[in-house]
């Protein structure tokens, strides 16, 4: 049964307030501004900082920046059972992210407010923005794969848990979105990924998807487990209703041509999602323009630090009216879950104002800026889809690093790369890349010029399956874990080169 056309009407409203966003975007993140504000005035973090008197955006800057460094000993609290340390109330839930220099993991607090008014009001906009574009969708007459993360009531802290956040998103769904989604939630909330890679390929084979949602990586490994089952390698002959992937968490462009070539279908539409433990804060609405849209009236409020102020000790933030096009900011938000001025550690580039419309271009953390160069992730993808293009490679997975002097003097970056088809040469491959990135990045260019500061990349061929297995090694297969792209050190290189001989 289709009910597309019945749900449909239900989101005009909100497509109408998306509209606003053009000429009054301000205006709504003064109103979150003050509300986030109000709500907190009585916490403990609320009376620490004198929120009661922050009545503008300069009252607010006395706010020191934050890291989760600086606010883990109020998060440890917090999942003690604490009450009324950042946000309102008890928070019990905690989305269990990537670890930070002294920890294994980070504990990202979920309120009530958070999950439902930033985390599921993405997912809402998601399928509206979606809908908005595609007039003929038939999305609702079959189900949606949904590859979440793993349950794992934390064993340490009686007092809450902690969880992969699509898992605490699937834990907590409105039981009316379970009769369109699959598999189901024993299956999602599995542990080993391998296992439920498994289970949900035979659970979904058989079954009418019109839609699918996840990291790009791990989706891929599910799909082709299902053509493995069905005999075939064309997705369309398994669910020949399939019409939108919802992706985030890792850069689209590396699976681009595999996903096409998986699902020949020219009604297939790809859909980027700005979704974070820390929450979720864009949405591509045009899927004919990469740029997702920031979505302005959450329970977030955005700050940004221009790159140029990063490395300073006391760097200085504009608010979203402050920002300019084509310029790289490190990402700062205040939200309803308890973070003030936090740091994300993803660095944003503003493609338009009206409305305010970004893409990703890499991580504070993840660059490599070891000579001056300044190579962001963003430039790394679209180098390497030139030198697929021109040499006929896909790449599946992918991590740069520098070399900081060799035996001979000679400094380079070295890129160790698993290709899905490999390219015509590998040292075409590597020509092509550095052409692309001098094109594209004009600090590369200078450190190159002439082989004076920087070699020409070196390109390792990884052997099929070696970012797997490191990740499984490291008990980071599934959810939200992805490989480090670019690193400024060889920490990650060096371990996973280790695993390639």
């Amino acid at each position: 049964m289709n009910i597309t056309k019945l749900v449909r009407p239900f989101f005009s409203s909100r497509l109408r307030a998306i509209d606003s966003y053009t000429s009054q975007a301000e205006a709504i993140q003064h109103k979150v501004f003050r509300h986030l504000i109000r709500e907190a005035a009585s916490t403990e973090w609320g009376r620490e900082y004198d929120y009661e008197h922050i009545k503008s955006y300069q009252d607010f800057q006395r706010v020191p920046i934050q890291t989760y460094e600086e606010v883990k000993g109020y998060v440890d609290r917090m999942r003690q059972g604490e009450k009324d340390v950042l946000w309102p109330g008890k928070v019990n839930w905690y989305a269990k992210s990537s670890g930070t220099t002294n920890d294994k993991s980070k504990f990202i607090p979920v309120s009530k407010a958070g999950l439902h008014n930033i985390h599921y009001a993405g997912g809402r906009d998601a399928v509206a923005l979606y809908l908005a574009q595609n007039p003929h969708s038939r999305m609702f007459s079959g189900k949606g794969l949904i590859l979440g993360g793993s349950h794992d009531p934390d064993c340490y802290v009686k007092n809450s848990s902690a969880s992969d956040l699509s898992a605490i998103l699937i834990e907590h769904i409105n039981p009316l979105v379970n009769l369109y989604r699959i598999p189901e939630k024993k299956i999602a909330l599995l542990n080993d990924f391998e296992k439920k890679r498994e289970q949900i390929a035979r659970s979904a084979m058989n079954a009418r998807v019109t839609n699918i949602s996840g990291v790009p990586s791990w989706m891929l490994a599910v799909l082709k487990r299902i053509l493995e089952l069905k005999g075939t390698d064309n997705l369309t002959e398994v669910w020949p209703d399939l019409e939108v992937f919802f992706h985030g968490g890792v850069a689209f462009t590396p699976y681009s041509a595999q996903y096409k070539q998986l699902i020949p279908s020219d009604r297939m539409h790809y859909l980027e999602t700005y979704n974070a433990s820390e929450g979720f804060f864009g949405l591509q609405n045009d899927w004919t323009d990469p740029a997702m849209l920031l979505m302005i009236d959450y329970d977030v409020f955005y700050e940004f630090i221009p790159m140029d102020e990063w490395e300073k000790e006391q760097p200085t933030p504009v608010p979203l009216s402050g920002v300019e096009t084509n310029q790289n900011y490190a990402m700062v938000i205040s939200t309803a879950c308890g973070l003030w001025r936090y740091m994300i550690g993803d660095t944003v580039k503003f493609t338009s104002k009206t409305p305010y419309k970004f893409i990703i271009s890499g991580r504070t953390k993840h660059y490599i800026n070891a000579f001056g160069e300044e190579l962001m992730i963003d430039n790394a993808e679209k180098g390497l889809a030139v030198a697929c293009a021109e040499t006929g490679a896909q790449v599946s997975e992918y991590t740069a690093a520098p070399v900081f002097m060799d035996a001979d003097a000679k400094c380079r970056h070295q890129w160790l790369i698993e290709f899905a088809v490999r390219p015509d040469s590998v040292a075409h491959f590597g020509e092509a890349l550095d052409r692309a990135l001098q094109e594209i990045n004009s600090d590369y260019e200078a450190k190159r010029y002439k082989n004076m500061t920087l070699q020409p990349p070196e390109i390792m061929v990884a052997r099929q399956g070696l970012f797997h297995d490191w990740l499984k090694a490291k008990g980071k297969l599934g959810g939200q874990h992805k490989v480090p792209r670019l690193s400024n050190s060889r920490e990650y290189m060096d371990e996973i080169i280790t695993m390639n001989h």
